[in-house]
């Protein structure tokens, strides 16, 4: 009777369907089972998901920590959400987008939709929900992966041309580093450049090294320690063309540790800035010639050791995810450290140095290497340490490119521009050149690597 009755003003069932009047099956409407199967193609290996970019977007269950008021109860997620308060914002927004694609619910147009899009603009790919979120959701992955099948054969944004190809624009406008530092410094030519670059006119041009370390290391006479820890030095392009004296530093402190130090040649990247705008071809290209040049001295007994902590967590994290199949990739993702966790393993006395700290953990390096060992190696030296939780709300290129720059800011103001303004007496050490980048950006204050504070001690 009462499914005639609804019959009467509903007879196109459209108001409740299927709960109550003629229901559907339990289990008709459950996610999971309803999702289409997206097994790994040329991107993302997901082979902790059995190969499935399905079962990697489906680990969200909804648990929503993620949704933190604070970063004291939130961690290092999600660090827009945090800025923004809409949902949309959230690891777990951004998973139901991904999840309702492929679905083919209420997001309907594929890789494409512009729903999917809107939800991850504002990710910074920080990889904090990769250790925060306890289902182990890891958005900067997908958010790559998605930006890879999504542009595969077509046009990219412009800031996928310039900053996602950074490194190659350094080593093409280093020899020219005085000219472009000049230009830059007056307004309407830096505006004009940055908005070639697809980059916020509000934003400062990295100022480039006068030298590349590559360069400035020819006058640099290294001091061979054949009985020493055997170190290769990795020295990324960011450091190489735009910060090369935190290179000489690590020389100086590694061969003060007793290390027998040899720099890796030829000039390597690890594709982060591919990575994170999802030139996944491109990135396994870089990646497979790093691999051929650091593979022979791992497999001489070397320690690699970086000074980037996103480019190392690159090599540890993303290397086996994009080149599964590489010989020497897990070998060479095993035997990539930072400087701490090497010192810190050495029978070596380091000079104390009794700082009082204030230390922006770069967000990779928090997910992937975990910051304690640099905490530990840090208070062992005498440093009385505070740390800001959180990104600092640059992340690589998101803080750069256009229609970000406000979360951006506000990222940075509730976190380490506060922790500054509460603590004006501590130094900042920031050992990631976009967190560096930031502070001084925002802020005026400079910031130094952990190399840097350990160098002007043995000096």
């Amino acid at each position: 009777v009462m499914s005639r009755f609804k019959g009467l003003f509903d007879p196109d069932d459209l108001l409740n369907p299927g709960v109550v009047v003629r229901p559907k099956p339990l289990d008709a409407d459950l996610r999971r089972p309803g999702a289409a199967t997206m097994t790994a193609s040329d991107g993302f290996a997901f082979a902790h998901d059995d190969g499935n970019f399905t079962n990697a977007i489906h680990r969200c269950v909804g648990i929503g920590k993620c949704r933190a008021d604070t970063r004291e109860d939130g961690g290092f997620m999600c660090p827009s959400y945090i800025a923004t308060r809409d949902e949309k914002d959230s690891t777990r927004g951004r998973a139901r987008a991904l999840q309702e694609m492929l679905n083919g619910g209420v997001v309907s147009d594929g890789w494409a939709s512009p729903e999917v899009h809107e939800a991850l603009d504002l990710c910074l790919s920080c990889k904090a929900c990769a250790n925060d979120c306890p289902t182990g959701v890891d958005m900067a992955t997908y958010k790559s992966e998605t930006l890879h099948r999504t542009y595969q054969g077509r046009l990219r944004p412009r800031s996928h041309y310039t900053l996602g190809r950074l490194p190659q624009w350094l080593r093409l406008v280093g020899p020219f580093g005085r000219l472009v530092n000049a230009l830059g410094k007056i307004t309407p030519l830096r505006k004009a450049m940055l908005f070639a670059m697809g980059a916020d006119g509000r934003r400062a041009m990295p100022t480039l090294a006068a030298k590349p370390f590559r360069r400035l290391r020819k006058n640099v006479r290294t001091t061979a320690k054949p009985e020493g820890t055997k170190v290769v030095l990795w020295v990324d392009s960011f450091t190489d063309h735009l910060n090369p004296e935190i290179a000489l530093d690590a020389v100086t402190v590694l061969e003060a540790a007793g290390c027998e130090v040899t720099i890796a040649e030829p000039d390597i990247c690890c594709g982060l800035t591919l990575v994170s705008t999802g030139q996944l071809p491109a990135a396994k290209r870089e990646l497979t010639n790093t691999v051929e040049v650091l593979h022979p001295y791992v497999a001489a007994g070397y320690t690699v050791v970086g000074l980037e902590p996103s480019c190392i967590a690159t090599l540890r994290s993303d290397l086996v995810e994009l080149l599964p199949q590489e010989p020497g990739a897990r070998e060479i993702a095993k035997q990539v450290k930072t400087v701490a966790e090497l010192l810190a393993a050495l029978d070596w006395q380091p000079p104390q140095l009794d700082r009082k700290l204030l230390i922006q953990p770069h967000c990779h390096h928090y997910a992937i290497m975990g910051f304690e060992t640099d905490q530990k190696f840090l208070e062992n030296l005498g440093c009385d340490v505070e740390i800001s939780a959180g990104c600092c709300g640059m992340a690589g290129n998101f803080g750069m490119e256009q229609g970000h720059y406000e979360v951006s800011v506000k990222v940075a103001e509730d976190g380490i521009l506060d922790k500054i303004r509460q603590s004006p007496d501590r130094e900042v050490l920031a050992d990631g050149f976009s967190c560096r980048t930031q502070i001084t950006d925002l802020d005026g204050t400079s910031s130094k690597h952990l190399v840097q504070l350990i160098a002007e001690h043995l000096r």
